[in-house]
């Protein structure tokens, strides 16, 4: 009977690894499945994200609507409520990654062997940071996509891991064929062209440097955003106090070693077993393969019994919500709300500014989606409760005329789903030419650039003929762009071509914006009447 135990648990481990293997990388697939294949159509490959509770529940609050596709989030509830944390053992690709490199770092005598850890107060850590952005989200203030692990791990690794990785792949190839090795190099090149790794982001340095400090966190213990920081491991921690599968130790066989306690990767004490910690446990039976006797196993018990739990102090519960109460009007300080910012143009069918930050949470789908590379993540451009969320950046890129692939992998619905037809008659700004820098106006010499790449039907830019005085004092009439901004919808494309270098001669702006009734070229106060309406008295 002992050794018919030993092999199902370790090979229940064996299968644990097989399964998280087998989600991280369908997370890879999904991730690189993310961008322009020739086609406007690329799937649904923000569904891992649907399965997220925590971003259901904090998106929800938020914004005060349920989003449809969030009713997958219900299946990792029921599972949790039934069988306990086995979608955070067996299935989250964030703690897989940790995993992975605590074992590394363990096989390298950086992580050494913890002593028992008879304080569990650190423990409490994540389920405050719950508390605090649940609490913020009463406020509209969505903040979930900071920690949650789906969010984090996806921004990091399209804005950052997988850039180093095409820079690394472009290096390498330069080796090859530096050392003459021109068949090898060729096959790299084509392996690496078909991944799509030519995207930059303005924040990718700091963002990896932000999921590189994460995982070095687990040389200091094994798991550690998992067991402290993890806000989602906490809710699927509240919910799975209850579940059928318990870890029982059997006091007979036990010889009292505490290797299971010493190798539990998430601290939840399986000995003895009035301190075991179901909320901590993410079934990776560790405890149970390592067990010199045999004496810990899994039995499946429907009546409830008394368990262990995190002591969650009331004070600090109270402390966190009033800290997240008053920090909530923080995030929400911004210049944005007297002017609109000039800078802040957001994807086509993005909600109105106020529900989009509510609904948005920083999963850089829509960034890694964009062919021309031109959603970048916010840093200050929205005040603080917009930090990360999508950014069209002219100058890095301008948004593809026949592209809707932001509008189809956002996980929230804070990018309305467009087709084609919908997202050409979206406006998300304005350009405007500054005539000290353009060449006809300012040169007098011909150039028609942005009139060219204009893809709007009529063109949004069209031509006047203007004099140019040069500096010899002769005077040279050009064909020079103006905007009719009736038709212009701000994609940028103009300011991305412009031959003017360092600062273009053309530039768009949010104002105008279809998304937003304030966000007009005139403020109120000094638009003309019409033939209409009376004159209003400002001071009134």
């Amino acid at each position: 009977m002992k050794k018919e135990r030993s092999k199902k648990y370790r090979a229940l481990q064996l299968l644990r690894i097989i399964t998280q293997a087998v989600f991280f990388g369908l997370f890879l697939y999904l991730l690189f499945k993310t961008h322009f294949t020739g086609q406007d159509y690329i799937g649904r490959v923000e569904v891992f994200f649907h399965f997220d509770p925590l971003l259901a529940i904090a998106t929800a609050i938020a914004s005060r609507v349920l989003f449809a596709s969030f009713i997958l989030a219900g299946v990792t509830l029921v599972v949790t409520l039934v069988a306990g944390r086995y979608v955070c053992g067996w299935v989250c690709p964030l703690g897989s990654v940790h995993q992975f490199f605590s074992f590394v770092f363990k096989k390298a005598k950086l992580l050494k062997p913890r002593k028992e850890e008879k304080s569990a107060g650190r423990l409490a850590w994540k389920y405050y940071i719950l508390l605090a952005v649940l609490v913020g989200s009463l406020f509209t203030v969505d903040l979930v996509g900071i920690a949650d692990p789906l969010s984090f791990l996806y921004r990091s690794f399209a804005t950052g891991i997988i850039p180093w990785f095409a820079r690394a792949g472009a290096a390498f190839i330069g080796l090859l064929y530096g050392l003459k090795l021109s068949s090898a190099g060729d096959a790299a090149a084509q392996f690496f062209g078909t991944l799509s790794l030519n995207q930059t982001f303005q924040q990718g340095f700091f963002l990896s440097l932000l999921f590189l400090g994460a995982v070095l966190l687990n040389i200091s213990k094994e798991r550690f955003w998992c067991r402290y920081l993890c806000p989602a491991g906490a809710l699927l921690g509240l919910f799975s106090r209850w579940n059928v599968g318990k870890v029982r130790v059997d006091m007979d066989k036990c010889i009292k070693c505490n290797l299971c306690t010493l190798h539990c990767q998430t601290q939840a004490n399986p000995y003895p077993n009035e301190q075991w910690r179901s909320s901590e446990c993410v079934y990776c039976y560790t405890c149970a393969s390592i067990c010199p006797t045999k004496a810990v196993y899994f039995p499946v018990k429907r009546t409830p019994e008394k368990i262990a739990s995190v002591n969650l102090s009331r004070r600090r519960l109270i402390f966190t919500s009033a800290l997240a109460v008053v920090a909530a009007p923080f995030f929400k300080i911004t210049p944005a709300g007297k002017r609109a910012a000039a800078k802040l143009i957001r994807p086509p069918g993005a909600l109105p500014e106020p529900k989009f930050l509510q609904k948005c949470v920083k999963c850089s789908e829509c960034m890694k989606a964009c062919p021309t590379n031109g959603l970048q993540p916010a840093l200050d451009e929205a005040g603080p409760e917009g930090i990360w969320t999508p950014v069209l950046k002219p100058r890095i890129g301008y948004c593809e005329y026949y592209c809707s692939l932001c509008t189809q992998v956002c996980p929230t619905g804070a990018i309305k789903e467009l087709t084609i037809e919908e997202k050409i008659k979206v406006k998300i700004g304005s350009a405007w030419i500054n005539k000290d820098r353009c060449i006809p106006y300012a040169l007098g010499l011909p150039c028609i650039v942005c009139e060219e790449h204009c893809p709007t039907s009529p063109k949004a830019i069209k031509f006047v003929m203007v004099e140019a005085k040069l500096p010899d004092g002769t005077v040279a009439t050009q064909k020079a762009p103006v905007i009719d901004l009736d038709l212009c919808i701000g994609c940028g494309i103009c300011e991305t071509k412009c031959p003017v270098m360092d600062d273009p001669a053309i530039y768009c702006t949010s104002v105008g914006e279809d998304r937003s009734e304030k966000n007009r070229l005139l403020l109120e106060l000094i638009q003309p009447a019409t033939l209409t309406e009376e004159p209003k008295d400002p001071y009134k």
